[in-house]
């Protein structure tokens, strides 16, 4: 790792995250005593979580300033960086996982987040709201922007700026090398199999280079 310096604070009891059906996945996803980086992992609560159930190590990146703190106060190595900056101070391959969960969307450069990920870690694992579920698509056809439980702003004010459907992931992923090694998605927390595009508000993939062993 490039002269990296993160602050972390032992506690004597680590949180526990509220249920999510993406996390309780990715969760199952991560192996046992792996190397993890949490890309905008918030007050660190997740990847606390992963300590404890999963045995992981690693960092959380995060640029907001009181989840910084909040993250250190929950015993994780944070480090203070705006994610669009890319990934520089990480060496090739330096983690197992790479985690962006729910961040994707808000990402101004999307290709370049992805290449990174599978860059510094052996595999990334990325969750988003499927912009392409049938309310979404029914509020346009009648002339206004969607507003939902999982995109909950309004046009002029939400940080949802690149926003897509897992099909729309899936070609991105193929495009820039990678490889889809599961995937899964959500309505209301439960799995969806049959027209997912449509009926899911959620979608989490786990993808890593085409040519990785």
């Amino acid at each position: 790792m490039k002269n990296l310096h993160a602050v972390r604070q032992d506690v004597q009891a680590l949180p526990i995250v509220v249920p999510r059906a993406d996390l309780d996945l990715i969760e199952s996803w991560v192996p046992m005593g792996a190397r993890v980086l949490d890309l905008g992992c918030g007050d660190g609560s997740f990847l606390a979580r992963l300590m404890k159930t999963r045995n992981a190590k690693g960092y959380g990146v995060e640029i907001d300033d009181t989840n910084v703190q909040r993250s250190v106060a929950n015993g994780i190595n944070v480090i203070q960086q705006d994610l669009e900056k890319g990934l520089a101070m990480f060496e090739d391959h330096a983690f197992d996982v790479v985690i962006l969960s729910q961040t994707l969307q808000a990402m101004h450069n999307t290709e370049r987040i992805l290449k990174e990920i599978a860059r510094v870690g052996k595999e990334g694992i990325v969750s988003f709201p499927n912009f392409g579920h049938w309310y979404h698509v029914w509020s346009i056809a009648w002339g206004r922007m969607p507003v939902s439980k999982q995109m909950p702003y309004q046009w002029y004010n939400t940080p949802n700026i690149h926003l897509c459907t897992p099909k729309d992931f899936e070609a991105l992923v193929a495009q820039i090398g990678h490889k889809v090694l599961g995937k899964q998605l959500f309505l209301h927390g439960q799995p969806v199999d049959f027209l997912g595009n449509l009926r899911s508000t959620l979608a989490v993939y786990r993808f890593k280079p085409q040519f990785a062993s």
